[in-house]
């Protein structure tokens, strides 16, 4: 049975960003592909990414870790988000680094290395300002004193020092400088300590393409390498980045109704003139926020055409106005920038429903089929 709707994904864009952001920033690159690829498909993503060149995939936790090698990838993967009392056996066993920002964490790493006999892989994180995951400044030297006290036994290899920005991308923003300048004082506390890493890493997407001052060994790339413009634009911006995903839904029901006829729950919204109504089977179980109720539109039958009333769980109504619109008719909810700029954009949903295009492309749901373009079969 075929989905009501799909979100078709073209890998060569996908592979076309990995080369166009690689060329800019001159470094090794990290395709980040938790939460699914940002709900692009993780597995797809990663081999496309690694065709191109990236030489590590970036993920958050140990199922992410895991359905890689599953699937037979066995390119370098950093897995950094995890309780203390995680199966760190079973990542160490996958031979994925893993990313480590609390002494809690790299005792519990230490322990299963040493129950293995084998060494764990680490990267260790510095808070430089995010204030989220990493290690503050006080904690900081702890954290490496214990890891080159594990490296001598044998129970570690500090393989990276990593950090993570807050704003790279606000142009000219002062915390930037802030944030260098911290992670600079954490990487020489780290070799004070008698730590080699092989890797240092501080950009994402925004910084790999405009912050050079951050690039060191790697660049994590998140919503660049889906082909989303990291600095809020529309299209592809001034590096030419190409979306990746075309959410689609074919029209189920059609009908003309009068003026006054009152559209979905409320219902908040009545028409104003005789107009062609068109069912879509997407709604808010599917990814379209309820937030973008009013301001949202789809593309169809040649034309933007709004979305009217509530959306619903599972679907959503469009004013066509007076085109001629039947069933099984194509609808596109946003996908790439034509050079007409006429179809939506995920940057101009995510405006629409005041967040931004990671959550919107992460909110795309289980039951919305997955589509490939220039898929090829290969592992790595």
């Amino acid at each position: 049975m075929s989905a009501l709707a799909e979100a078709v994904v073209d890998l060569a864009a996908i592979a076309g960003n990995v080369r166009t952001i690689a060329a800019v920033a001159g470094t090794g690159l990290m395709a980040v592909v938790k939460a699914d690829g940002f709900g692009h498909g993780a597995v797809p993503v990663a081999r496309a990414a690694l065709r191109a060149g990236a030489g590590w995939l970036g993920v958050t936790s140990t199922a992410e870790a895991l359905a890689l090698r599953s699937a037979g990838i066995t390119a370098p993967v950093l897995s950094w988000l995890h309780r203390p009392d995680d199966d760190f056996g079973a990542l160490i066993t996958a031979g994925t680094d893993l990313g480590v920002s609390t002494a809690s964490h790299l005792h519990a790493v230490a322990e299963a290395a040493r129950r293995l006999g084998v060494p764990a892989m680490v990267q260790l994180k510095a808070d430089t300002g995010l204030s989220r995951n990493g290690a503050g400044e006080h904690d900081w030297p702890e954290l490496t004193g214990w890891a080159r006290k594990y490296e001598l036994e044998g129970a570690v290899r500090v393989r990276g020092v990593w950090s993570h920005l807050a704003d790279a991308d606000v142009p000219g923003s002062p915390r930037l400088a802030r944030q260098v300048a911290v992670f600079e004082e954490a990487l020489t506390t780290a070799r004070a300590a008698g730590l080699r890493p092989d890797l240092v890493h501080l950009a994402n997407s925004a910084a790999a393409l405009s912050a050079p001052r951050t690039r060191y060994d790697l660049c994590r790339i998140g919503l660049a390498l889906y082909g989303v413009d990291p600095f809020g634009g529309d299209g592809p911006g001034r590096y030419g980045l190409r979306a990746a995903m075309t959410l689609r839904a074919d029209v189920v029901n059609v009908k003309r109704v009068p003026a006054g006829t009152g559209v979905s729950y409320g219902p908040e919204y009545v028409t104003r003139e005789p107009t062609t109504l068109a069912l879509l089977p997407l709604g808010y179980a599917d990814g379209l926020p309820r937030a973008a109720e009013g301001r949202a539109a789809v593309w169809l039958a040649g034309r933007r055409c709004p979305i009217v009333g509530r959306i619903a769980m599972d679907q959503c109504v469009v004013d066509a106005g007076d085109l001629p619109v039947a069933i099984g008719d194509p609808a596109v909810v946003f996908g790439p920038e034509r050079d007409d700029r006429s179809r939506p954009t995920v940057a101009q949903w995510a405006r629409w429903a005041g967040t931004n295009p990671n959550e919107i492309l992460t909110g795309i749901g289980a039951r919305v089929g997955r589509r490939y373009l220039h898929e090829e079969v290969e592992t790595w």
